[in-house]
């Protein structure tokens, strides 16, 4: 059924796009390619650039400078209802005057297309949701709206959906549900589907490719193991997911491996997951992959050892419970523990050692003298500058 609903999607191009606002530049020299028919999401946290990104390949921003092609046609200066999208924003924006079926069908009926509420009816099938076709929206549920949301933008067979933080108003079960739905219907139907999400969990379920933003540029991109194993800049390994992070010379380089002296004790690196090979560097190992003990264990070949060191937390999750490590000459590290038995493995107080496979560490691209270069984003006076100066250019017009 789906494959005769909807037409394939197509490629989506940014070529140098950015975009500058008095004060600030939210988008610099954007290259971006996301394949026909792929479920791409752009990840970063606020102020990163990812919905001016989105607005633009809508057509609801101009770009200062660059290109966008949908399908390889350039829709850089294209009015937004004459591109081949359709966007699903957070809020649903449902009629609540019309029932569901005149919700979905409202757009096509519009356009005067034939048959109407018979695609409306075949995309309301596909979010599983005909059977509502008559109810009004304040009957439904929030994940009940959001599908109806999506089946309205489906049906009008865009090239590509953009999906613009559309689970974020759905509470936490409700919203995991709703991912893998979301990647169903994608597989389902074969649009291209772009994502923008400050989610990492959410981006990392559903997408095939994640694009990670700060400050107007990608930092990296890949499929979601690829980035959450083996980050490249301190940005990536900190905002997806949690990193422990050490910085020191490199003292060998030997074969498959390099060893850097970490608060006088030698941690070992694959080189093929190492960035930099040379000087000052920075590795790291995810949190999951430490092992706690509370008493010294022997030196292994192809493990990591660092201690001792002091429980200062204990924190409960559920499935694993994250202790927090304080290393004299390293600082504080965070190791995860799957909760195997009852109650903490070590308790706040105690003193312990961590180790980990070698295999399992990473080397950052970053040096490390730069790792401060991240500041918080403070734009708020720009951006009031960039409303008052619209509200004025309004106001001349009057």
């Amino acid at each position: 059924m789906a494959s005769t609903f909807a037409e394939s999607g197509a490629d989506l191009e940014l070529v140098g796009v950015s975009k500058r606002f008095p004060g600030f530049t939210a988008i610099e020299e954007l290259d971006l390619m996301i394949p026909a028919g792929s479920f791409f999401a752009l990840l970063g946290p606020s102020g990163c650039g990812k919905t001016t990104t989105l607005r633009l390949i809508a057509g609801l921003e101009e770009p200062t400078s660059g290109q966008i092609l949908i399908g390889g046609n350039d829709v850089t200066h294209v009015k937004t209802y004459r591109r081949p999208v359709n966007t699903v924003f957070q809020s649903y924006a449902l009629f609540p005057h019309m029932s569901i079926i005149e919700n979905v069908a409202f757009g096509l009926k519009r356009r005067r297309i034939e048959n109407a509420m018979g695609l409306a009816h075949e995309a309301l099938r596909l979010v599983e949701l005909d059977h509502l076709a008559q109810r009004r929206p304040a009957s439904l549920s929030g994940g009940q709206q959001q599908r109806v949301a999506l089946a309205r933008a489906v049906v009008n067979r865009p090239a590509l959906l953009l999906l613009d933080e559309p689970l974020g108003a759905l509470d936490l079960k409700l919203r995991r549900q709703m991912q893998i739905e979301l990647k169903d219907i994608q597989e389902d139907v074969g649009l291209t589907f772009l994502h923008v999400t400050h989610d990492q969990e959410e981006a990392m379920t559903m997408a095939d490719t994640i694009a990670v933003m700060n400050k107007g540029r990608i930092e990296q991109m890949g499929a979601p193991e690829e980035l959450y194993e083996l980050p490249t800049t301190a940005f990536v390994a900190n905002f997806l997911g949690q990193s422990n992070l050490f910085s020191g010379p490199v003292t060998a380089s030997a074969g498959d491996t390099i060893v850097v002296d970490v608060a006088g004790r030698k941690i070992s690196t694959p080189t093929s997951r190492a960035q930099r090979h040379t000087g000052e560097v920075t590795i790291g190992v995810r949190p999951e992959k430490l092992t706690v003990h509370s008493k010294e264990p022997a030196e292994k070949a192809g493990v990591n050892m660092l201690g001792p060191g002091r429980v200062n937390d204990v924190s409960f999750s559920g499935v694993s419970t994250q202790y927090q490590i304080g290393i004299p000459g390293v600082g504080n590290i965070v190791a995860f523990a799957q909760n195997m038995g009852f109650g903490p493995a070590v308790h706040d107080g105690a003193e312990v050692w961590v180790t980990w496979n070698v295999e399992h560490g990473f080397g950052l691209a970053d040096d490390p003298a730069d790792l401060r270069r991240f500041d918080p984003d403070d734009d708020t006076k720009s951006i009031a500058l960039q409303q008052r100066q619209r509200l004025e250019a309004e106001l001349g017009k009057a």
